[in-house]
């Protein structure tokens, strides 16, 4: 994975837990984001971002067979599309319960933290998984594997 995305959903990691331990409506919120946002996470780190860490090379024209392995991964996201897209609305649901309950508890780093995460599932829903699968087609075309 690019160490970016690592290092943020490590960050994200770190600050739920935080909330999580605030208690109260924000830390029942913020458990609730834990419970649906972490199996999500891992089916990202499984194969929507992989291909990503290919864009550097590709867009410097760089193309050789070891890039091959990323093909089965974007076919994967292609497939789970729609489901990562349904997953994403039960998060921002959550998000949006937990940027309500920390405003409520006057907790503004977490309502914070709540509205960053709601723009990041827009930026997965409009750049980011999206570009993960060009990389694969592209990958398919270049490589004489469509």
């Amino acid at each position: 994975m690019p160490a970016v995305l690592t290092m943020e959903h490590e960050a994200i990691h770190e600050e739920l837990a935080r909330a999580t331990r605030i208690g109260g409506k924000t830390g029942i919120a913020a458990w609730d984001v834990t419970r649906v946002l972490f199996p999500h996470i891992y089916r990202e780190e499984a194969f929507a971002i992989p291909p990503l860490t290919l864009l550097p090379r590709l867009a410097r024209g760089e193309l050789d067979s070891s890039m091959e392995s990323m093909i089965q991964k974007t076919e994967v996201m292609k497939r789970e599309f729609s489901r990562m897209l349904d997953e994403h609305k039960l998060i921002v649901t959550a998000l949006q319960k937990l940027l309500q309950a920390s405003t409520l508890e006057g907790h503004v780093g977490f309502a914070r933290l709540a509205q960053r995460l709601i723009m990041h599932a827009q930026t997965e829903e409009e750049i980011l998984y999206p570009a993960s699968i060009v990389v694969g087609e592209y990958l398919k075309l270049r490589l004489g594997k469509a």
